[in-house]
């Protein structure tokens, strides 16, 4: 194969990587002007008048979500640094990583004295891991962006790990004064053997992938890349849907839970 390096530049060079990072694409419009109607079932429903914060500047994980109905989303990222040590497990850097930016997001929320406190907060981490254990981050260069494409071309198969953490807080306030529910999810993906350095460089140049941990979008151009994947597709794509569907009913109800068997005690030391 050719080495992409010897390629020409375009006449009309790509954004650059910092540039491509920082756009946020717009929406694309729905087929026929209106598209599908909202979901119409009740823990959806007890959410669309409620403050929903996503811990994310993903348009992604935004546009995820507002698939499934929940459109009126507060967008608030994390500041803190995602700086934990690559030596943990992939399952333990994406959960513990998730976990910071949701508390920390939650934490901030509470100071708000015109909003209210949120009823739900979800933040999620992604990390593409080569076949070989290493975690590939966003792609620093041009070249970098090739080499890591080539890797995991060559290898037999990669995956991607998500940890999503959903957190509600408590009426009762009771240490600590939220439920909070998370898991981890895995979909291996495999990439087509047959791909040539010209077809990796191409797909570079569109910068789709620049600001994308493993340096592809699986739902966009980057689908021409993959030959296979096993597990959730939206995990790929950095939120898994059922998952966090679950997870968030399972805060509420935990919150709701919590609550009740405080107003049970209290009322019991009344009654003394």
């Amino acid at each position: 194969m050719a080495d992409a390096r010897s390629f020409p530049a375009p006449a009309e060079p790509p954004p650059s990587y910092e540039t491509t990072a920082q756009h946020t694409p717009t929406k694309p419009s729905s087929l026929s002007g209106g598209g599908p109607l909202p979901l119409n079932i009740p823990l959806l429903n007890s959410l669309r008048d409620k403050r929903v914060i996503l811990a994310s500047a993903s348009p992604r994980r935004k546009q995820l979500l507002a698939q499934i109905g929940l459109t009126n989303i507060e967008i608030s990222p994390s500041s803190v640094p995602e700086n934990l040590p690559k030596t943990l497990s992939p399952f333990e850097y994406v959960l513990q990583t998730a976990t910071q930016k949701a508390t920390s997001v939650y934490t901030s929320s509470l100071d708000s004295p015109t909003l209210g406190d949120p009823a739900v907060v979800i933040a999620a981490d992604t990390v593409v891991v080569s076949h070989s254990g290493q975690v590939l981050e966003k792609p620093r260069s041009e070249m970098d962006h090739i080499g890591m494409l080539k890797k995991l071309r060559n290898s037999a198969y990669h995956k991607v790990y998500t940890g999503v953490v959903v957190m509600a807080p408590l009426v009762s306030a009771r240490d600590p004064g939220y439920a909070l529910e998370s898991t981890v999810e895995e979909t291996t993906v495999r990439f087509g053997r047959d791909l040539s350095d010209e077809m990796l460089l191409a797909y570079v140049r569109t910068r789709e992938g620049a600001d994308k941990a493993g340096g592809y979008g699986i739902q966009g151009i980057g689908a021409l890349l993959v030959d296979k994947i096993e597990g959730n597709f939206d995990n790929a794509i950095g939120l898994p849907l059922r998952p966090t569907m679950g997870l968030i009913e399972k805060v509420l109800e935990s919150a709701e839970a919590e609550d009740l068997e405080d107003e049970f005690a209290g009322g019991g030391e009344e009654d003394d």
